[in-house]
């Protein structure tokens, strides 16, 4: 039955499928449907220009597929890895890390090392040395969410 379906089409089943993924990519950005549609577009072009001279069967051109589809990924990988973006703004969506540095109050105690604190209107884990409530702490870092704090 695939086969039949591969041989019915011919070339054009990868210049649809090229087409399909890419159409993906559009609905579902992220840039992973396009390096496998760029690898359906180049076999459907050589099978299209050269399929018969080369004696292109659906299965190389499957094969073809598969190893167009693993270089375009790694090359797509690297292109997109390459472009590191410099920010003016470091820790944008990194709340905690915007924190260190601040003088906080504590809201609890710190009783083995571990209490809360209060930082705008919510209340956040702390760990550092045993403290009373109330008292002024500088946050030097954090851990897995818990903030590390010093006495201010």
């Amino acid at each position: 039955m695939l086969e039949r379906l591969f041989a019915e089409l011919g070339p054009w089943n990868w210049v649809v499928l090229g087409l399909v993924l890419m159409i993906f990519e559009v609905a579902a950005p992220g840039i992973f449907f396009l390096w496998f549609g760029i690898a359906a577009l180049i076999v459907g072009a050589l099978a299209l220009l050269f399929g018969e001279a080369l004696g292109l069967h659906w299965q190389v051109q499957v094969i073809l597929f598969l190893v167009l589809s693993i270089i375009a990924v790694f090359i797509g990988r690297r292109l997109i890895g390459a472009t590191d973006v410099v920010s003016d703004e470091p820790l944008l969506n990194r709340r905690a890390e915007q924190l260190i540095g601040h003088v906080v109050t504590l809201e609890e105690a710190t009783v083995n090392g571990r209490g809360r604190a209060r930082v705008g209107d919510s209340l956040w884990r702390v760990t550092g040395p045993d403290l009373a409530a109330g008292t002024r702490v500088r946050i030097t870092g954090i851990d897995h969410g818990v903030l590390i704090i010093e006495a201010a």
